[in-house]
C-alpha cells in the first residue's frame, strides 16, 4: 500500500489550472446526513474541490447521507467515482443507487484495504463509529510504515475537536509520539484541507523504517541470508 501516485494531475481551480500530486483520495464520511446543514454542505464543497483539483474519489459506495453527496458532486463534475461496497450491504433499501463504478467485495475487511490500495490520501468527513473506525486504522497504517500516504480530518464546525483533543492528551501522556500525532492532519475546510494534504510529507517514527511488510521483500531478504550462510560455510 506504500507509495504515492506517479506524476501529477491537472485541474481547474478558480478560473486557473493547477496540479494535484494526488490521482485519487478515498473518503471516509457517513451514511447519514448528520443534523446541521454545514456537514451536507462540506460534503458537496470537497466533492466539488477534488473535481477542481482534478482528482478522482475512492468511497464506500452507496448514496445515502453524507457518502451520496460527496460521491455525486464528483461524478456531475465528470471524475471517476469508484464506490467500494460489501455484497452483504449492496440492496437498494441500503445503500440506494451508487453513482459511477461499484465494486463488490466479500466483507468489511476488504473493503477497507481495497479503498486504501485504491487511494493516495485519505479525508474524513464527519461520521459515527465506522468513519472512525476506518479513519484509525489509515493512522494506524501510517504510524507502522504501511502506508506514507497523507491522512486528512475535515474538522466541519469543531466537529474532531474531541478527537484532536483526545490526540493531544494522549502524546502529553505518551502513549502517541510527537511525530505519529503530526500524522493527520485537520483543516476547517475542503479547500484548506486539500492544500495541506497536498504539502504534507511523511516523517515517521526510527523504527517505522526497521519493519517490513512487503511479503515479497521479506522473502527476498530472507533469501540473501540464507545464501550469505550458505557462502560463509562453504
Amino acid at each position: 500500500m506504500e507509495g504515492k501516485p506517479e506524476g501529477q494531475f491537472r485541474g481547474y481551480e478558480s478560473g486557473e489550472f493547477c496540479v494535484s500530486r494526488f490521482r485519487r483520495i478515498c473518503v471516509f464520511c457517513g451514511s447519514s446526513p448528520g443534523r446541521n446543514a454545514s456537514y451536507r454542505e462540506a460534503a458537496v464543497e470537497l466533492g466539488n474541490e477534488l473535481v477542481a483539483r482534478g482528482i478522482d474519489l475512492v468511497y464506500g459506495g452507496g448514496s445515502v447521507g453524507l457518502m451520496g453527496l460527496v460521491s455525486q458532486a464528483v461524478h456531475n463534475g465528470g471524475r471517476h467515482v469508484l464506490g467500494v461496497i460489501p455484497k452483504s450491504l449492496m440492496t437498494s433499501e441500503i445503500t440506494g443507487e451508487t453513482v459511477g463504478e461499484v465494486r463488490a467485495v466479500s466483507d468489511m475487511h476488504e473493503r477497507k484495504a481495497e479503498m486504501a490500495r485504491q487511494a493516495d490520501a485519505f479525508i474524513a468527513l464527519p461520521g459515527g463509529y465506522g468513519t472512525l473506525e476506518e479513519l484509525l486504522e489509515v493512522i494506524t497504517w501510517a504510524q507502522l510504515g504501511i502506508h506514507r500516504k497523507p491522512v486528512g480530518l475535515l474538522n466541519v464546525n469543531g466537529y474532531y475537536d474531541f478527537l484532536l483533543s483526545f490526540m493531544d492528551t494522549a502524546v502529553s501522556e505518551e502513549f502517541i509520539s510527537e511525530k505519529a500525532r503530526l500524522i493527520i492532519v485537520s483543516a476547517p475546510t475542503p479547500k484548506e484541507l486539500v492544500r495541506k494534504l497536498e504539502d504534507y510529507v511523511a516523517d515517521p517514527d526510527d523504527f517505522v523504517s526497521k519493519l517490513c511488510w512487503n511479503s515479497a521483500e521479506h522473502e527476498k531478504a530472507s533469501l540473501v541470508e540464507v545464501k550469505s550462510g550458505l557462502t560463509s560455510v562453504s
